[in-house]
């Protein structure tokens, strides 16, 4: 049948995180913490950043917006997937998929941006301290934030595009809490070749490519450790560069998990599960991974708990 005569879809439908209408209050119920563990977290660490002039230097600046981004990662995501635990019908209009995936795209992209931004400054701070504060200005900072975002919302316009430009003249069904790539290209009727071939592209370029600076920064920041006579000043600095590590860890893992394997035509319930990692897991482990293993934070909000109780009287 010849593909301009088909009806092009305009609402999908979601499978949903699971069919189990047993076990779906309970996952609403976890996940709505999450969301606002997560909510929290990320306003109340870009709110410390803000009013702690301590923490005025690169590596918090680049925290702040990683919060920032977070923010808006875990809101593009889980609001509409709390909604479809507790309903019947889960659909989504054809204009808001394609907005729910470009602006996850764009936050998923800048996060992995931010995050080698972050493994540069450790490595400038622990390998070259002495020239720190030359070499991380605030002109600077503000450039890799900017070309952050910037490609960050290209990549993410240049997959839009192209996904949502497809035919989708069949079935409806995602098969997904999400709109997402992969299962999006199962239901075109059109050839995805291209679609695939800008997908790999794209990951490849912008995650291998934010990685393989992650890796060598840390590759040059361990043997400069290991350097390191005093022990204290050793720990010191492992304490600081493990909480980014476990960040990228788990986000760059599952992503690469997701995107860089063979599909079959039906996402799994481990695909479902590894993709609830990176879509809501993550923005909430991000701002308490960085508070509760990093001293500077903790005394921070320490500080602030402690001055609550005083402005309250005043």
């Amino acid at each position: 049948m010849d593909i301009q005569n088909m009806t092009q879809v305009r609402v999908f439908v979601f499978s949903g995180l699971t069919n189990n209408v047993n076990l779906a209050p309970f996952l609403f119920v976890f996940f709505l913490h999450v969301y606002v563990v997560s909510v929290v977290g990320n306003i109340g660490m870009m709110a410390i950043v803000h009013i702690n002039f301590s923490l005025h230097t690169p590596m918090y600046f680049f925290l702040s917006y990683l919060s920032l981004v977070d923010l808006f990662y875990c809101s593009v995501i889980t609001p509409k997937m709390l909604s479809d635990l507790i309903s019947t019908r889960k659909t989504i209009s054809f204009v808001g998929c394609t907005l729910q995936f470009f602006c996850f795209a764009f936050m998923a992209a800048t996060e992995a941006f931010l995050l080698s931004n972050m493994s540069y400054d450790r490595y400038v701070a622990i390998c070259h301290p002495l020239h720190y504060v030359s070499i991380m200005t605030k002109k600077k900072c503000v450039s890799l934030v900017f070309i952050s975002f910037s490609v960050g919302f290209l990549q993410s316009l240049a997959q839009t595009s192209c996904t949502f430009s497809l035919q989708f003249c069949s079935s409806n069904l995602i098969d997904h809490f999400y709109c997402d790539v992969p299962p999006m290209l199962t239901l075109s009727c059109s050839d995805t070749f291209s679609c695939d071939m800008v997908t790999v592209f794209i990951i490849s370029s912008c995650g291998i490519g934010s990685l393989v600076t992650i890796l060598i920064s840390y590759t040059l920041i361990v043997s400069s450790i290991l350097r390191m006579k005093s022990a204290e000043s050793r720990q010191k600095v492992f304490s600081t560069c493990s909480s980014h590590l476990t960040s990228v860890s788990i986000l760059f893992g599952t992503v690469f998990f997701i995107y860089l394997r063979p599909h079959d035509s039906a996402f799994g319930k481990w695909d479902k599960v590894v993709s609830v990692f990176y879509t809501v897991i993550t923005p909430m482990l991000n701002p308490l991974i960085y508070s509760l293993r990093n001293q500077e934070v903790k005394r921070s909000i320490l500080e602030a708990v402690h001055k609550a109780p005083r402005c309250q009287w005043r």
